[in-house]
């Protein structure tokens, strides 16, 4: 008997449109946008595997900025009380049967460049988004990985290299990494049915199709281009999980023998998290414009605030979305169960970053949350401590589908090996990459080096003062807080903005050290990162071999760094 074992990531951000008042999935009118563009065997000449039928299907799920306390399967998802914090059961009955990595990392803790490193398996600051490339311009040669690092066009993809190897590729959700050109902008303050606005946001959305099929996905479905406060519009910046969902399920609907691959990145829990813009907002709010009718393909959402009550659990603190996500999981579950293939899918669950320390390289930033699962599990158990990267997704995938990674050439590794219980580590040591900060793990110790560029260090006050004005300006403009209105105030590791930017602010008062040059840090015995040793004598030596292992490992990425990589 043959079986045809299947990859179910899951994957916060998702997309799906078939037009701009039409559920996704209905027929669309003349003229308007396809989910579905050419499969592989129909562009670049590529021709499907022959033995396609024998290769797993892969479904990648990717929250959005998911604290660990939302999740039941890690430490701070139980109480004092050994009970969940939170009312997830299908996602709960997964990572009982799943092997979780407890020392799972993201090479750069923000949204664009963590998604980089996941479907391509190279370094944040490989990008060739001109956005990118102006920014190290503008630094003097010193890269800053932002929300800049886009994947570009002819770049190698994981979705590219499972093409080749004969599987249909689809994404749902949220975008935010695949470079879309020529976008414009519309009015943030136009009506949901103001036809200019909605003419922009169609037109938008067919360049994003154009860009996710040269990326390698076959199918597009329920597409945020950012996070739904970014897409432009206030009236539409609201959640819609039903519509991501609605997109998945319609890929996994589809009639097609290949295996597939499935990227599926929901937009929660990141904000906007309160309730009348997420689980209580009008369900007929999409990226796109407004559906005529609210999808049906999830429990009604006035069912998640009883149902909470029901389990003891309290309806606040954006546990409703929680349940929200949940449902969709389970939604995604149950459709393959009825298929008679969930006993052959692999499910891979990961969080984009830690969400403690957001826009910084301490451990509540890097540190994220994930796990693997199949049908009787994998040798190496429920649990492991081995280093893991969201570098190693791409190569793990290829090499569970039976593919080639071609002309691309990956900084993580596959984590086979760990998986199978072959070997305990497949990394000795992990690097990290953000703004103007670069970092190194190894064995218990941790090594983090701060370099302001020239530009950045003597900024001019005058610039500084536009620079904050610009950004208060546009806090004010969506409700956001004002954090500071001084010009002088320092930078934060990732944006050279006064006193910090939106995403990285709350940690800066977290840590004593932030602004230290040089930071070492004991994890094994101060792993909050509270007490910097890099000025104890004790330490000296640690320090020098940590910062030698970051130079040796600066000296094959792109962009100066300070005296740890100066110019030539």
């Amino acid at each position: 008997m043959k079986f045809k074992f299947h990859f179910l990531l899951l994957a916060a951000g998702s997309l799906g449109f078939s037009g701009c008042d039409k559920p996704a999935g209905a027929p669309a009118e003349p003229g308007a946008e396809a989910n579905v563009v050419p499969s592989a065997d129909q562009v670049d000449g590529v021709e499907p595997a022959k033995d396609s039928a024998k290769k797993p299907n892969i479904l990648f799920l990717i929250t959005d900025d998911q604290f660990k306390h939302h999740m039941n399967w890690m430490p701070e998802g139980k109480q004092d009380n050994g009970k969940p914090r939170n009312f997830t059961p299908n996602t709960d009955r997964l990572a009982e049967s799943a092997t979780i990595f407890d020392r799972m990392y993201v090479t750069s803790p923000v949204c664009t460049p963590s998604r980089f490193a996941a479907l391509t398996g190279m370094y944040p600051s490989r990008s060739k988004a001109q956005s990118f490339l102006d920014r190290q311009k503008e630094l003097g040669g010193q890269a800053s990985v932002e929300w800049n690092t886009f994947i570009t066009e002819g770049m190698p993809t994981l979705p590219k290299m499972l093409q080749k190897a004969g599987y249909r590729t689809g994404i749902v959700g949220k975008n935010h990494v695949v470079e879309v050109k020529g976008m414009k902008k519309p009015e943030w303050l136009a009506k949901a049915d103001d036809p200019e606005m909605l003419a922009i946001l169609k037109d938008n959305y067919a360049k994003q199709m154009e860009a996710i099929h040269e990326a390698g996905f076959d199918y597009g479905a329920s597409l945020y281009y950012d996070n739904p406060d970014f897409i432009g519009v206030k009236a539409l910046a609201s959640h819609n999980l039903d519509w991501i969902a609605k997109g998945a399920l319609d890929f996994l609907d589809e009639e097609d023998d290949r295996p597939f691959f499935l990227y599926c990145a929901v937009t929660i829990p990141h904000g906007p998290g309160e309730p009348e813009r997420s689980y209580k907002a009008d369900p007929r709010i999409t990226a796109v414009g407004m559906l005529k009718e609210p999808l049906d393909v999830l429990p009604a959402r006035d069912t998640l605030e009883p149902r909470l009550k029901e389990a003891g659990v309290p309806a606040k603190w954006g546990r409703p979305n929680l349940l929200w996500l949940d449902d969709m999981v389970g939604a995604l579950v149950d459709k393959l169960e009825a298929s008679g293939e969930l006993e052959n899918t692999i499910i891979v669950y990961f969080n984009d970053h830690g969400q403690q320390a957001k826009g910084t390289i301490y451990e509540g930033g890097v540190h994220s949350e994930g796990f693997i699962r199949r049908e009787g599990g994998f040798p190496v158990g429920p649990r492991t401590d081995a280093l893991v990267s969201n570098l190693d997704f791409a190569p793990t995938l290829v090499e569970l589908a039976g593919a080639s990674s071609g002309e691309a050439d990956f900084d993580g590794a596959s984590i086979m090996p760990v998986l199978n219980g072959e070997k305990e580590q497949v990394h000795d040591a992990l690097f990290f990459e953000l703004g103007f900060v670069r970092g190194v793990i190894q064995g218990e110790w941790k090594y983090i080096a701060l370099r302001y560029p020239e530009p950045v260090a003597n900024m001019s006050v005058e610039k500084r003062q536009r620079v904050l004005d610009r950004f208060n300006e546009n806090q004010t403009r969506r409700g956001r807080p004002v954090y500071t209105e001084d010009p002088a105030a320092p930078f934060s590791h990732v944006q050279s903005i006064p006193g910090g930017g939106d995403a990285e602010h709350m940690s800066i008062g977290k840590y004593p050290s932030f602004h230290d040059a040089d930071q070492l840090y004991h994890l094994a015995s101060d792993p909050t990162e509270q007490k910097n040793l890099a000025a104890d004598p004790a330490h000296a030596a640690k320090l020098a071999e940590l910062q030698q292992v970051l130079r040796e490992h600066l000296e094959g990425m792109p962009g100066t760094f300070g005296d740890l990589k100066p110019a030539n």
